[in-house]
């Protein structure tokens, strides 16, 4: 969820880009402060903030089916 979250912001980045528009608060909402907060929520996902409990892969002692 949060990669695509990720890529919804850096999406609007770059048409805020090209667009060439700071939207009436160049100080809040640029292209940097987008681009940081898109990498914030990049970074985020890969450190795996988010996820669930591991979908039931994780076992206590020894796993099943192995010797």
């Amino acid at each position: 969820m949060l990669a695509i979250l990720a890529a919804i912001v850096f999406g609007f980045a770059l048409l805020i880009d090209f667009l060439n528009t700071n939207l009436g608060a160049p100080d809040l909402f640029n292209t940097h402060t987008l681009m940081l907060i898109g990498f914030l929520l990049l970074s985020l996902y890969l450190a795996g903030v988010g996820r669930g409990g591991g979908g039931g892969r994780w076992y206590r002692g020894r796993r099943p089916g192995r010797g």
